[in-house]
């Protein structure tokens, strides 16, 4: 399967994880440039290849203090802790879902063995908080509850299980939208003693598989406000133990579904523990125009505390999971080829529930993020502060405490989705004439991020900076840094984290002051990941704001495979890369794309007085979709409609520039 890339990938590994990306086919060249080696204070070129040895040492690694490991993880997980997914049938405990995501074998809720592909290094288990562990006492038919009709009446629909259970978890997640659930479940007498507990519970476990070093277990929970089925989500990640966290029971939505009040608690919590936590909000395309709206949850127009305090806690955007891809739509970027070729069908029919009204095209600036980003450089004209200014991760939002989202390894979002020859076609949600299907699902994403270790903290500061990137599931190795002389060369070297850092900034930073006259360069390199396609192209997706106040944004290859076979056209457009596909087989080939690419790009366009945020995209050539892998599994055939191909990708955390 991966033809002529076979012989590379040993070489680049080798180097890859000690935070070097050397280019395919070119050998090492004397970096030049002006940057400063940390051992000396004259320009690297001044010095001689015998100096600097000399200067560092007999190893080129000593002395590092930058982060040098990719970290793959999942910030957003749910177990049979979460009440939507005990409804949808899922029956697995936080310790099966650690257990899986460290790479054990497990027997899911519907009796399948599973086994990740490889281990994961970090997992958040992020049940809702409202509700914490509720369902499975209405399920065992505690009177508390079922002595209430609606809880009565979902206590049998579970029991029933099949599409009776999930009906009722369709009527719940309704229920929380509007505001109508059940009274016993909300009255805090009869359900804080069960959260208390199935709280510390669940922190006693991540104490239990967190190992410093190995794997993370991090501790977090899912705040899921959903005013009218519009999705305000946010995912809380705490940087502390199971000795902070217990201290202050999480604050969910049934408490208030304001975003500026859950900023409030987690101010209160830091103040009262001393811990810290970040907030990262997740399915803005699902939220009907609210993720990046210039209001407060009230209706008033945003100011200055408002914008310090999101800025504060929300660092982090989840760009893509199970339930679409969040970064844009094509008819905000008509100019972009990848806008709407994965994960936009069937997400924007409307908000969660598909109730209250359908999507509009008014409605999508204020809830992708690529607009979000163009907003904050709006609102921080016009405040001083940007409250849009997030990096990005890839997450699963997976239900069935199965972090596994491999196209060929995809279990589902749901118990109910997990593999069968009929899943393709579950019926998700109807509203508005529209029908979501499975087969709408993605097998998504990844989080990663650039730590110094392996550890909560690392981990935890790492997305504090921002340092971090997302994925649809691969697992590429991506750098990206800005600064102000990167030269070519620079991308030609097996040193490629040594002089990002040295010369610029990474990934969620902002430029650094800008001498006279030069514009900014941004060094990018990625590796793919050998388990899945070569790289078609690497992008750098730049928005900037004009002087009348108005947000743009261009799409800008700057470096892709076989460029020997393919080049630019008159108009700019860089040719597909091909398809090596077999839809029959679900297989494919690397004789096409590039194991690994990287270049250095100078922003001709640069007009200093104007703000602006890069990031970089990186993408993968054609692969099989899980749907084609769940046709030839099972032999069956699906609608034409379903898509049975698609291109996997790493999105970067952006770099800004603000104007002194």
């Amino acid at each position: 399967m991966f033809g002529k890339t076979i012989t590379a990938i040993g070489f680049i590994l080798g180097t890859l994880i000690l935070g070097s990306i050397p280019a395919l086919g070119v050998e090492s060249t004397t970096v030049v440039g002006h940057f400063h080696d940390p051992y000396d204070h004259r320009p690297l070129e001044d010095i001689t290849p015998a100096e600097r040895a000399k200067i560092r040492g007999f190893s080129p690694y000593a002395g590092r203090s930058f982060p040098t490991q990719a970290l793959f993880g999942d910030t957003h997980h749910h177990t049979a802790n979460s009440g939507d997914a005990f409804m949808a049938g899922n029956r697995l405990t936080p310790e099966q879902a650690y257990r899986f995501a460290r790479g054990e074998e497990i027997v899911t809720s519907t009796g399948v063995p599973a086994k990740l592909s490889r281990p994961l290094d970090f997992l958040v288990i992020s049940d809702h908080a409202e509700g914490l562990g509720v369902i499975t006492e209405v399920f065992n038919g505690n009177p508390l509850f079922t002595s209430d009709p609606t809880l009565a009446r979902w206590n049998e629909m579970m029991k029933a299980g099949g599409d009776e259970a999930a009906k009722a978890q369709g009527e719940l997640v309704s229920a929380q939208a509007q505001g109508t659930l059940p009274g016993p479940i909300q009255d805090p007498k009869i359900v804080g003693p069960v959260m208390v507990s199935v709280w510390k519970k669940y922190t006693e476990i991540a104490e239990a598989y967190n190992e410093p070093g190995l794997f993370t277990a991090m501790i977090g929970y899912e705040w899921t406000s959903v005013p009218g089925g519009n999705n305000l989500h946010r995912n809380i990640l705490y940087r502390d133990g199971k000795d902070k966290a217990d201290q202050a029971f999480p604050f969910s939505a049934w408490q208030s579904e304001d975003p500026e009040k859950l900023w409030e608690w987690m101010a209160s919590y830091e103040e009262k523990t001393g811990g810290k936590l970040i907030a990262i909000p997740h399915n803005g395309n699902l939220s009907n125009g609210r993720m990046f709206e210039l209001v407060d949850f009230e209706g008033n127009p945003l100011d200055r505390d408002y914008a310090e305090r999101r800025a504060r806690f929300e660092v982090l955007q989840e760009i893509i999971q199970t339930k679409g891809n969040s970064e844009t739509h094509p008819t905000l970027s008509p100019n972009d080829e990848f806008a709407g070729d994965m994960g936009v069908a069937g997400w924007d029919y409307g908000n969660l529930t598909l109730e209250d009204t359908p999507e509009t095209p008014e409605m999508r600036p204020t809830m992708y993020l690529r607009d979000g980003l163009k907003r904050g450089l709006e609102q921080e004209a016009k405040l001083g502060v940007n409250p849009f200014k997030f990096g990005f991760v890839g997450s699963t939002d997976v239900h069935n405490s199965l972090t596994e989202i491999e196209e060929d390894n995809f279990f589902g979002k749901l118990p109910i989705q997990e593999p069968s020859p009929k899943r393709w076609d579950h019926v998700s949600k109807q509203g508005f004439g529209k029908t979501r299907y499975a087969w709408h699902y993605l097998g998504a994403g990844y989080a990663a991020v650039w730590a110094t270790e392996n550890t909560r903290e690392a981990i935890w500061d790492a997305m504090k900076r921002r340092e971090v990137y997302g994925t649809s599931g691969t697992r590429i190795t991506l750098r990206f840094f800005g600064g102000w002389g990167y030269t070519p060369a620079d991308a030609q070297t097996r040193y490629i984290a040594d002089i990002g850092y040295a010369k610029g900034v990474p990934m969620g930073s902002d430029l650094p002051e800008r001498p006279d006259g030069k514009p900014p360069t941004f060094l990018v390199a990625a590796l793919k990941d050998p388990m899945f396609g070569n790289l078609d192209r690497i992008q750098i997706v730049k928005g900037w704001l004009n002087p009348d106040g108005t947000a743009e944004e261009k799409i800008y290859d700057v470096v892709w495979g076989d460029a020997e076979q393919r080049q630019p056209g008159v108009d700019g457009t860089l040719p597909p890369i091909g398809n090596t596909v077999d839809v029959a087989d679900a297989t494919w080939t690397d004789a096409i794309g590039d194991p690994s690419l990287a270049a250095v790009w100078t922003d001709l366009e640069f007009d200093p007085t104007q703000r602006a945020f890069y990031y970089a995209r990186v993408i993968e050539i054609p692969t099989p979709r899980w749907t084609a892998y769940d046709q030839l599994r099972f032999g069956i055939k699906m609608s034409p409609e379903v898509p049975m191909v698609q291109q996997e990708r790493a999105w970067s955390s952006p770099i800004w520039y603000t104007p002194k």
